[in-house]
């Protein structure tokens, strides 16, 4: 395979996106950056293009959260909070949680469903269970200079607005429990995550080796591997999961920093950063990459 000529057939389609721009700092990401990192289960990895160029994980970091809130609270009581099914509106979306008769988020891949998520993470104080949270990152990306990019943090605080709104709403139905500013701050700490390409190839090796790190360690057991894997495939991309699903076929979570993590399971981790996205939110090339990939090697699940 060469990996950088599938990339830069692919590169072109960065101009058919945008970068984010909801969040102070997002828009300064280059469109045309495009990196593509691929790690197998023998050791070997595979990149190309802009694969060590930091980005904010966002959204992707929504499986890693949930991850441990299963591992701190048991699959029962994480999905008596939020759902299992994909909601078929945008991630930010507020409308369903009002008029649906469930008066809980759909699922844990869309905002409202993380930051109930995010409440549920054991400790003493805000800080000590984002820093559970911050250990276990760097454990599952085997990486300890994993750390928050402030300036985005800051951003995602101060314009967080319609993530208030839910948390307050999730806190009065009950979903949430402790302090809603302390859940909200987790969640804005956590997807102001700073990473790469690499960092997100070696999520998704993590996620192929069914919870076994490099080292042989399994950090988290195969019955929540398998929960991750199924919720990213039917809602990892946001409001075009199902598209995605058919045309790519591999359990995949996006992020509006421009990544994508996918998992072919028991092969492959892949990490993909291209921040020029679609309307979904979803990387553009990043998106055409996979397309051109799973084609080309039959590696759809289904």
């Amino acid at each position: 395979m060469d990996l950088n000529a599938l990339l830069e057939k692919n590169r072109a389609f960065t101009s058919l996106g945008k970068v984010a721009n909801y969040i102070p700092e997002l828009d300064k990401a280059n469109p045309n950056a495009f990196g593509v990192c691929i790690m197998d289960l023998e050791g070997n990895e595979y990149c190309a293009g802009e694969c060590n160029e930091k980005f904010t994980i966002q959204s992707i970091s929504k499986i890693v959260t949930l991850m441990l809130a299963l591992l701190d609270n048991g699959k029962e009581y994480v999905f008596s909070k939020v759902g299992m099914e994909p909601s078929g509106d945008p991630f930010n979306s507020i409308r369903k949680l009002e008029t649906s008769s469930r008066k809980k988020p759909y699922n844990p891949m869309i905002n409202a469903g993380a930051i109930a998520v995010s409440s549920m993470i054991k400790g003493d104080d805000g800080r000590d269970k984002f820093n559970r949270l911050l250990d276990f990152f760097r454990k599952i990306m085997e990486d300890d200079s994993i750390d928050v990019n402030y300036k985005i943090y800051i951003g995602e605080s101060e314009t967080g607005n319609r993530n208030r709104s839910m948390g307050y709403f999730l806190k009065s139905e009950g979903i949430i429990k402790g302090e809603v500013e302390e859940a909200l701050d987790v969640y804005f700490k956590q997807c102001s995550i700073e990473v790469t390409a690499k960092n997100i190839a070696k999520l998704g090796l993590f996620l192929a080796r069914n919870g076994v790190t490099s080292t042989g360690e399994q950090v988290v057991p195969y019955k929540i591997i398998r929960i991750i894997k199924t919720l990213m495939f039917t809602c990892g991309m946001y409001d075009k999961s199902g598209e995605f699903a058919v045309k790519v076929g591999l359990p995949s979570k996006s992020g509006v920093g421009g990544g994508i993590v996918s998992v072919v399971p028991g092969k492959l981790g892949i990490g993909i950063y291209a921040p020029a996205l679609d309307e979904k939110g979803n990387s553009v090339a990043g998106t055409k990459f996979l397309e051109d990939f799973a084609e080309m090697f039959d590696f759809r699940v289904l």
